[in-house]
């Protein structure tokens, strides 16, 4: 049991210390990530679509 408490105790510690983001850049962070993956899913969405119809071509 003290180990537990020791780990705890040094978790609160370590957790104090870290540099949290500010709600803004929170927020940024999120919005830059859902729209690359946005953007991403879109680029492979066109890129199947080419792959399909031009394998679907050859194998006619």
């Amino acid at each position: 049991m003290n180990k537990l408490k020791k780990f705890l105790v040094d978790v609160k510690s370590e957790m104090i210390k870290v540099s949290w983001p500010t709600r803004d850049e929170l927020l940024n962070s999120t919005s830059v990530v859902i729209v690359s993956v946005g953007a991403l899913s879109v680029f492979i969405y066109i890129i199947d679509l080419l792959y399909t119809l031009v394998v679907g071509n050859i194998i006619k």
